[in-house]
C-alpha cells in the first residue's frame, strides 16, 4: 500500500487528462465518462477509484513455434472494479505469471467503464441498486451472453466466470444463459463485459420521466 502511494505521489502524468487529475481539476471519474475521454494511464484510475479489488479469472500457457524452437508464454485475464458501478477486463502476456498479471491488471484499469445497477426484476420492487435496470447482450468472438435481472436474495445465477466480472461491478443479483463455445474464458468473460456496457447506452422506463 505504501508503495503504491509512493508511486502515486511520484507519478509524472503523459496525457493532457493526467494533468488534469493530478492538479486536482477533474476530481471524480464520472467527469471523465462524462465527457467521454479515453483513459491511457492507470494511475488515473488509482486516483479516483481508491478501493478497486481484482480478481485472476485465468492464466494460461501460449506456445509459439519460432525458428530458434517453440517459445511459452504466460497469458493472464484480470478482472478489476470497486463493486459499485465500475469494472474493467484486461490481458496481457509475459514470460513469467507475475508480470503478465501485473500488465493485465493495468490493462483492465484503463478499460473501466461505468454500468448502471439498478432493481429491473419485474418480481422485485424494493428499489434498491441490486441487480441490472433491464435485460442486456453482449458477445466476444463466438460466444453470446445474455443478462436478465433478478430478484433481491437469488444471488448470481451464472457460470464462475461471469460471476467474477458481475460481482466486481456491484451485481449482487442475476441470471445469465450463454451460447457458442462457452469453455473459451476469454471471450465467455468479454462477453459479460460487453453485455453490462451496455446498461449505460439505453434508458430504462424509470428514466423517462428525469
Amino acid at each position: 500500500m505504501e508503495s503504491d502511494e509512493h508511486e502515486l505521489e511520484t507519478w509524472k502524468p503523459r496525457t493532457e487528462l493526467g494533468r488534469l487529475v493530478k492538479e486536482g481539476r477533474i476530481t471524480s471519474i464520472e467527469e471523465i465518462f462524462a465527457q467521454g475521454l479515453k483513459i491511457k494511464e492507470p494511475q488515473i484510475v488509482d486516483l479516483l477509484l481508491p478501493d478497486l479489488e481484482d480478481e485472476v479469472v485465468e492464466v494460461s500457457i501460449v506456445q509459439k513455434q519460432t525458428d530458434a524452437g517453440e517459445r511459452t508464454r504466460f497469458k493472464a485475464l484480470v478482472a478489476v472494479g470497486n463493486k459499485r458501478g465500475y469494472v474493467g477486463l484486461g490481458t496481457a502476456k509475459a514470460t513469467e505469471i507475475g508480470p503478465a498479471i501485473r500488465k493485465a491488471v493495468i490493462n483492465a484499469r484503463m478499460s473501466m467503464t461505468p454500468i448502471r445497477l439498478a432493481c429491473g426484476s419485474w418480481e422485485c420492487s424494493c428499489g434498491v441498486p441490486h441487480t441490472l435496470p433491464f435485460k442486456v447482450y453482449g458477445k466476444s468472438g463466438s460466444v453470446e451472453v445474455t443478462l436478465i435481472p433478478a430478484p433481491r436474495g437469488l444471488g448470481l445465477v451464472t457460470a464462475d466466470v461471469a460471476k467474477i466480472v458481475l460481482r466486481l461491478a456491484g451485481v449482487k443479483d442475476a441470471w445469465s444463459f450463454a451460447r457458442g463455445h462457452t469453455r473459451n474464458t476469454l471471450n465467455l468473460a468479454y462477453a459479460t463485459f460487453n453485455a453490462l456496457k451496455q446498461t449505460t447506452k439505453m434508458l430504462a422506463p424509470n428514466d423517462w420521466r428525469r
